[in-house]
This record gives C-alpha cells, structure tokens and sequence, in this order.
C-alpha cells in the first residue's frame, strides 16, 4: 500500500512477491503447450491451503495524527528501489514440494505439498500516544490491517488455485518424469497473472480519491 500524498494521488501495487518453485523463479516461467499431452486424472480430495502468517512492524515517530502519518512517509518500507514508500507492505514466500508418479508410460503429479509463507509489514508508534491520537490510530491501523489481509487472501487463493489445477496433472509419453515438470508451469502462470490483476484492481480501489486508504488517512490526520 503506498504512502499517498494528496497533491497527487499515487496509485501502486506494493505487494513484492517472492516466489520459488523448485529451482524455478516466477520470471523464468517455462511453458509447455502441446494440447494432447495436457491430460488430467482424478483428483484426490481437496486439501485447503493453509498459510504460515508473520506481522513484522517498523517504528514510526510523532504526537499527532499528522505527524505519524508524515513518518510513516519518511519510513515506510520502500519501493522501486527506494523512490517511493509505503505505508504497509505484504510479501510471501511460496515454494512447492512435488513426488511425480510413473504411470505405464505416463507421469503423473501425485503429491503436492505447499509451504506459504506471508509477511505483513506495519507501522507501529515508538511511544505512548495521548487518547484522543490513541483512538484514531487504533481505526486507522485496523483498517490498514484489513486492507493488507486482502492481500493476504489472494495470495493464498492464488496458492489454492495451483494446488487444485496442478494435483493429478498428467503427462503423455513421459515415462521418466522430465516433460512434466515444465509442462506444469502453464496453469502456475495463469493463477500469478489472475492474481496479480486481482490485486492490482483491489490496490487502486482502495488508493482512489475517495476510497477506502484515503478516508482512514484523513481520520488519522483530522480526526474525520
């Protein structure tokens, strides 16, 4: 979630995302499009993916609703190399174990184990707060949090999706297990494009003048 300056409103997805699969990161996606070779079998039962939640928080300083808010701009976690902050940020961490099954002279996916990993980043006065500045922060920092899970959630969406497209995937002629571990890379990629537009949309929804981000920061700032 970016930091927005009410010159002008900034519209960014701060979600950085960490993403291994085996020794293949999301940039080095390979794919694999032979249509007749791209057979599934049947699923075994649905099994939810369940994420490991870490909250991490950075300092900030200031008496007022202003004057936090003007700390969080001086930082927050940085994006684009450091030309911009943020006010909270949510990475993940999504790697894959995978036992491939010969089948005759198939190769099928029969085990997938996910490890999900998402890190939330807050910030968090350095000192006591009066009551009055105590309270607005308290609105202001749940609704943070809730904009943040939303994050949270496609991701791990995103994570099911691989999970239900990709178990009992099956492989033509691939009797020793090697066409398939490319061939599986289409379906992993569609689930990060559909995750990265819903999230992208969320993002300047709630940034937009008038939405959601804005509204809590004037509540922090002028106690609306």
């Amino acid at each position: 979630m970016a930091f927005m300056k009410f010159s002008k409103h900034v519209l960014n997805s701060t979600l950085q995302s960490g993403w291994e699969h085996h020794h293949y990161l999301v940039k080095h996606f390979l794919v694999h499009s032979t249509a007749a070779a791209l057979l599934l079998v049947a699923l075994p039962a649905h099994a939810d993916i369940r994420a490991k939640e870490i909250e991490k928080t950075y300092a900030i300083s200031g008496t007022s609703g202003l004057a936090l808010y003007k700390s969080i701009g001086a930082r927050g976690p940085r994006l684009r190399k450091g030309a911009s902050s943020a006010i909270a940020q949510t990475d993940f961490d999504l790697k894959w174990g995978r036992d491939y099954k010969r089948d005759g002279n198939d190769c099928v996916l029969a085990v997938v184990r996910p490890f999900l990993t998402i890190t939330y980043t807050l910030p968090k006065p350095a000192k006591k707060l009066a009551p009055d500045v105590a309270a607005r922060w308290r609105i202001f920092i749940k609704g943070i949090r809730a904009h943040e899970a939303v994050h949270g959630q496609y991701i791990t969406e995103m994570a099911q999706e691989i999970y239900d497209t990709t178990l009992g995937f099956r492989q033509q002629n691939d009797p020793n297990c090697k066409t398939i571990r490319n061939a599986i890379q289409a379906p992993l990629k569609a689930a990060f494009v559909r995750y990265k537009t819903r999230n992208r949309t969320f993002e300047q929804d709630e940034m937009s003048a008038g939405g959601n981000v804005q509204q809590l920061i004037l509540q922090l700032i002028n106690g609306r």
